[in-house]
């Protein structure tokens, strides 16, 4: 017999909403993505697209703030847990750039899928938040359809570099615990001052790296750039807000969109079509990601009935 749902735990929670950011997100980020992939292959070091990922977000926080808030909206009393999420964040950041540059778009993104497993395992130990046998199952499902699309079926997926596999599996289990981190600081901070602290704190050190990684480009590259660290900014902001508003297990489901995303731009831009693996495995990723979503609102509506939960 699973534990009641706590209902006062839910009181605050919008998971249509959330989802929907969520989904907004992946959009961003899967062009945000195909952007840092673009650059490196453009003679756009590292260091270069990390500074303005995160100096261009900075305007998204300002325009958000004028029509809000104002400088209230980025007052904080969490100064160490903020400096906490900014250092395991530019972990993760820097692993997912640097994966990105080694693997074709399609199969990071889908090792990326794995955060899911990380987060649902994570959210059930530290934020207590019950995970019953059908969404494990609908996970395990999930995960299955990502090992589908990444088994070896000649071309590209046959050799598939190794060390960027890893470090793309990597970044998959520290957004795991960013996810957490924001989960938490969301229930004190708003979205607003967790990306501006993000991107303030992390500029530090990339700032000082700067001089000796920067170099001239042409002027499409430096729109890119720009574009880049714009889009990114929008998509953090979109992520926060996700986690601020619903449940990681529930919210995570939805990345699953974004092997959607990151299969068109792979085909426009690189003319990398998917073979027969993906369209196989994105039908299991769809249906767990559905299903985990239909099972979780049907447990929202109970609790806030005060009705016995389903077993989920």
């Amino acid at each position: 017999m699973p534990p009641a749902i706590n209902s006062a735990a839910y009181k605050h929670d919008r998971p249509l909403y959330a989802l929907l950011l969520r989904a907004g997100a992946m959009i961003a980020l899967s062009i945000m993505f195909a952007c840092v992939k673009y650059l490196s292959e453009h003679s756009v070091h590292l260091v270069e697209s990390l500074f303005f990922r995160q100096f261009c977000a900075l305007p998204v926080v300002f325009f958000i703030l004028v029509r809000g808030s104002g400088l209230k909206g980025i007052h904080t009393q969490h100064f160490s847990k903020h400096a906490s999420r900014t250092l395991v964040g530019m972990c993760g950041m820097v692993c997912y750039f640097t994966s990105i540059t080694m693997l074709p778009l399609a199969e990071a993104t889908t090792i990326g899928f794995s955060v899911p497993i990380f987060a649902t395992i994570l959210s059930a130990i530290f934020l207590k938040e019950y995970v019953g046998i059908h969404r494990w199952s609908a996970v395990i499902i999930g995960f299955i359809g990502v090992v589908i699309i990444t088994q070896p079926s000649g071309g590209a997926h046959a050799d598939i570099n190794i060390t960027g596999a890893m470090i793309a599996l990597a970044a998959a289990f520290i957004a795991s615990i960013v996810s957490l981190l924001l989960r938490q600081l969301g229930r004190t901070e708003t979205p607003t001052s967790i990306l501006f602290w993000f991107s303030s704190l992390s500029l530090i050190p990339l700032g000082l790296l700067m001089p000796f990684f920067i170099q001239p480009h042409t002027p499409f590259i430096w729109a890119v750039l720009i574009f880049m660290g714009t889009v990114g900014g929008v998509a953090q902001w979109l992520l926060t807000a996700a986690l601020r508003s619903g449940p990681v297990s529930l919210v995570l489901s939805v990345d699953y969109t974004s092997l959607m995303w990151s299969t068109m731009l792979g085909w426009f831009i690189w003319a990398d079509l998917p073979s027969e693996y993906t369209w196989a495995g994105a039908l299991l990723i769809c249906g767990s990601g559905l299903y985990i979503i239909w099972r979780e609102h049907q447990r929202l509506r109970e609790a806030r009935m005060h009705q016995p939960p389903l077993a989920s």
